[in-house]
């Protein structure tokens, strides 16, 4: 007898979708969110990308009557220029001593900070103290520097009333280029060390518990888990944050610095931004707009290479932890 066997049905294979095909169908599905992306994608193109282009007036000797399309192109002379310029070498010290001055004693503090008040055992306590102490984070540049004037005046400030209480001679604090820095520095640690915190202690609470409680069976007091737990739990975001100081060595808070310094306090106070909005804004004559965008274009270049070469370096450094 002779079985007849029939053509068994194949199905019929299925063509993977494309990535086209799969956007448009993700776009369908999640529209809602793909809406919300577009305030903050027109805010990233109008005020972070699109300026970028604006920085070919460098290479030009800029007329806002000729247009940046039609204006005389320069080259690299006003980048010669800016070697030329004696007074460079003075903003660019001011802004480095600046710079540095802020991740030497800003940075640290904000996660000393949060290292000492994750030892904080009272949760309402706890949350008090960081309230109270990102608040200043809202307050503008003009207010904190109001205040600072407030307690530092001459005549009525509270600190000078206790300086002549004791026997002292009252001191124009504003006026002196010695006292600028100190009272930057000041401002910047009140105004931001809580808002960073905020970031230590994210990291913090992301550890493990059971490395504490191991910890403490081996008998390790609140000292050694936090120099052997806490503080290595958080030594990526440390390294992170680093970085980005870093890439903002050169950017230093502009308003605050116009709020509070004139001319007698210059050679310590006066830095790239400030010299910049000063060429483009309170220069005689027509702003030179071309040689203010050099110089900050200059200062961006090195940012660049200073992020580069710290990111190098913190990779190195978690290679060798691992390692």
């Amino acid at each position: 007898m002779q079985i007849t066997r029939h053509p068994t049905a194949v199905a019929p294979v299925r063509q993977p979708a494309t990535v086209r095909q799969r956007m448009r169908k993700d776009m369908r599905k999640n529209y809602r969110l793909y809406l919300l992306l577009i305030p903050g994608f027109l805010v990233l193109l109008l005020f972070k990308i699109g300026p970028v282009g604006a920085m070919w007036i460098s290479f030009q000797d800029f007329s806002a009557a000729k247009g940046i399309f039609h204006s005389d192109w320069v080259g690299f002379a006003n980048f010669a220029r800016i070697f030329r310029d004696p007074y460079i070498l003075v903003i660019v010290r001011n802004t480095i001593i600046l710079a540095v001055l802020s991740i030497a004693i800003a940075f640290p503090i904000p996660i000393l900070f949060s290292l000492f008040l994750n030892e904080v055992r009272s949760k309402r306590v706890r949350g008090m103290v960081q309230s109270f102490s990102f608040l200043p984070y809202f307050i503008s540049a003009a207010v904190m520097v109001s205040i600072l004037y407030t307690l530092l005046s001459r005549s009525s400030g509270l600190v000078n009333n206790l300086i002549t209480a004791s026997g002292g001679k009252a001191i124009n604090f504003m006026a002196k280029p010695e006292w600028f820095r100190p009272l930057y520095i000041l401002l910047e640690v009140w105004q931001t060390f809580g808002y960073s915190a905020i970031i230590y202690i994210a990291a913090i609470t992301a550890i493990d518990p059971t490395l504490y409680e191991a910890a403490e069976v081996d008998g390790a007091d609140r000292w050694k888990k936090m120099w052997h737990i806490t503080l290595p739990g958080i030594s990526t975001t440390v390294i992170v944050m680093l970085i980005i100081s870093v890439g903002n060595i050169f950017t230093v808070n502009l308003d605050r610095i116009l709020l509070m310094y004139n001319q007698s306090v210059y050679s310590t106070a006066d830095v790239i931004q400030t010299y910049v909005y000063r060429i483009v804004f309170q220069s005689t004559g027509f702003p030179d707009y071309s040689y203010a965008t050099a110089v900050n274009m200059l200062k961006s270049v090195i940012a660049f290479l200073l992020v580069t070469g710290v990111n190098r370096l913190a990779a190195k450094i978690v290679d060798a932890r691992l390692f």
